[in-house]
């Protein structure tokens, strides 16, 4: 009997946001999710990432609302969440009761499928969102941020997975956010990892490096159970394969693939229109689209190279991105060779950028490098070089302890602070996660509902 091998679908979460940095709003793909929903996916990425961001600073959505009218379209197919442990959605640590109660809201909303990650592989910050998940009934995919460096190797990688199965995962992700895992590392890795533990293996990579659809074929021959993958129109670049080719490769290759080709191809044809609105209005800039070889020196994720050109773009610096890439190596070595993945990516990238805008190496550094040479984010795989630590800390010594055992519990006090404000805990939420976006998407709720009430009034 052929092995079957599961699909998870990103256009809705990391394709769009590797593409066109998130910039998708529900309205757009709204017409599509019963379509999505009939296609036989293990699950659509949806939520988590970027988007709860994105949504209350730039598309004036509720993410919270944007997960249940998902839910609602999508009944019988499992909605996942990337969600960065400790971290939750932001780029800095959490007390444990945010963490424990966005997991439980999260799956109230409708997240069946929670991908948990830290961006150090640090496993104490992944611990309380793990037990958290599987509390609230969900699936607790535990994480191992792919990258290879002088300290990352396949038996520490078959070590952290096997203490992400004492945690409670019930399935594992080798999440390759730089499209830097090559088809042989692919194999010996899977490998290692099924002659460890007997859990479903989930492949993540992206295209970026041109690497991909060879990847994910030596992966399923090592026995990979589940891959995600892009529908076409918003596959390739800095986003993940396509889905079509590979359902059509796999079964060529003796594989059992349960996706409706009825309803992948409408997928395809409505995503093609999308595409091309954010190609006519440049959200969506050839550099994403592109494979860049580079990238197996420079590690660089999807997310964070859309996010590296736009910011280069919007200090009218696009010419020092060559030179901003090459140093996002240097700086991660000096920073202990973390995964590049959020919100280490961002911290890493913002910091190459700067290292080359002023001229000079850490001549500034932003509070988000200060926390991590502090050892807010967690141990560093391998030590932070230690001239350019005392050169950010000065005489302050770093933590040798978990940073969110020091947090005070916050969300009893934002309740009460939100009193009148916040109508439930979700909003609550949101403001612990992003206080000024969600208090600028409070007043905009307001005003909007107070016209609403006018309008009624003039119109009976």
């Amino acid at each position: 009997m052929a092995r079957k091998v599961q699909f998870v679908e990103t256009v809705l979460r990391d394709a769009n946001q590797s593409l066109i940095a998130t910039r998708l709003p529900f309205d757009k793909f709204e017409p599509m999710l019963e379509t999505i929903d009939k296609a036989g996916f293990y699950a659509a990425e949806c939520w988590g990432g970027a988007t709860f961001d994105v949504c209350l600073r730039y598309l004036h959505e509720d993410p919270w609302e944007r997960l249940r009218k998902i839910r609602a379209k999508m009944p019988n197919t499992k909605l996942q969440m990337l969600l960065r442990g400790q971290n939750v959605l932001g780029y800095s640590h959490y007390p444990d009761d945010f963490v424990k109660l966005f997991v439980q809201k999260a799956v109230e909303n409708g997240i069946d499928v929670i991908r948990i990650f830290d961006a150090l592989n640090d496993v104490s910050n992944l611990k309380v969102a793990m037990e958290a998940t599987t509390k609230a009934g969900a699936i607790a995919s535990g994480t191992i941020s792919y990258t290879t460096s002088p300290v990352h190797t396949h038996a520490k990688y078959v070590e952290m997975v096997k203490e992400l199965k004492e945690m409670g995962a019930s399935t594992i992700c080798i999440k390759d956010m730089a499209g830097i895992m090559g088809p042989q590392e692919a194999y010996d890795m899977v490998s290692a990892i099924k002659d460890a533990v007997d859990m479903p293996i989930d492949l993540h990579t992206h295209s970026t490096t041109g690497l991909a659809f060879m990847t994910y074929l030596k992966a399923v021959e090592a026995g990979v159970d589940i891959i995600d993958t892009a529908i076409s129109p918003f596959s390739g670049g800095t986003s993940q394969p396509a889905t079509e080719t590979l359902a059509y490769a796999l079964r060529q290759l003796g594989y059992e693939v349960d996706l409706n080709d009825e309803m992948t191809t409408k997928m395809a044809t409505f995503f093609k229109g999308i595409r091309d609105e954010f190609v006519a209005d440049g959200t969506l800039m050839p550099k994403a689209m592109a494979t860049d070889t580079q990238c197996l020196t420079y590690q660089v994720p999807g997310g964070m190279l859309s996010n590296l050109m736009s910011q280069l773009k919007q200090m009218n610096a696009m010419d020092r991105f060559d030179e901003a890439l090459a140093e996002t190596p240097k700086v991660r070595a000096d920073m202990g060779y973390p995964p590049l993945v959020t919100p280490t990516s961002q911290m890493v990238g913002v910091q190459a950028v700067r290292n080359v805008l002023d001229g000079q190496r850490y001549k500034t550094v932003s509070k988000e490098i200060k926390a991590y040479c502090r050892g807010e984010y967690g141990k560093t795989p391998a030590p932070i070089n230690a001239d350019i630590q005392k050169m950010i800390l000065g005489d302050e010594q770093p933590l040798t302890t978990r940073y969110a055992d020091s947090l005070a519990p916050i969300v009893e006090p934002t309740r009460e602070q939100l009193k009148g404000i916040a109508k439930s805990d979700e909003d609550v939420l949101s403001y612990i996660a992003f206080p000024s976006l969600a208090e600028k998407y409070f007043e905009e709720r307001k005003a909007k509902e107070e016209n609403e009430v006018t309008y009624t009034i003039v119109e009976c």
